[in-house]
């Protein structure tokens, strides 16, 4: 009999299984995501895109620093090729059906606030919209959303600061962005 298992059995059996992580970890990563599309089935979307590309890589991504980052990070990325595409192939109008608008679940006091404060979000560029939400959603730091996003420090700063300062004049609150 030689020695023990190799040093890669050893690794592998303590590497987070697809399944249990996506189980554990898959309720974040559709908030995120929808709260970075604006709607439940394109969160949805975007994070099966994300998970589907996990899938085969899970070996590489496990040994990862950092797991959640990088599969975050993966969701960003796909919610970004969707928006590309999206804006490619959809044209906003400017008619709105004024249909009318039927109470559901969690309706009550607070709620008009929520919707105002998330039809705000949703006017958000981008852009913008990502940063705020991983900043202020997903309580990361301005390295930590400059590393996700792929763009400069000062270039999130700037972001969220604008992202904030059009929600706080859409919300009526006339201080601008500058609280960070």
């Amino acid at each position: 009999m030689t020695g023990g298992p190799s040093g890669a059995e050893d690794a592998a059996t303590d590497r987070p299984e697809f399944d249990a992580w996506v189980a554990a970890r898959g309720p974040a990563l559709l908030r995120l995501a929808h709260l970075l599309a604006g709607d439940a089935a394109d969160a949805e979307d975007v994070v099966q895109d994300a998970l589907s590309r996990a899938l085969p890589r899970w070996d590489r991504i496990v040994r990862a620093d950092d797991v959640d980052a990088y599969v975050r990070r993966m969701v960003v990325n796909a919610h970004t090729s969707w928006w590309r595409r999206f804006r490619r192939r959809e044209s906003p109008s400017a008619y709105v059906d004024g249909g009318e608008v039927v109470a559901g679940p969690g309706d009550g006091p607070g709620h008009d606030e929520r919707q105002r404060l998330w039809a705000a979000c949703r006017a958000l560029p981008e852009a913008q919209r990502t940063a705020v939400v991983l900043r202020y959603y997903e309580q990361l730091e301005y390295d930590e959303i400059a590393a996700l996003t792929g763009v400069r420090e000062g270039t999130v700063r700037s972001r969220v600061s604008r992202g904030i300062a059009v929600l706080r004049t859409e919300l009526g609150d006339g201080r601008g962005g500058d609280d960070e």
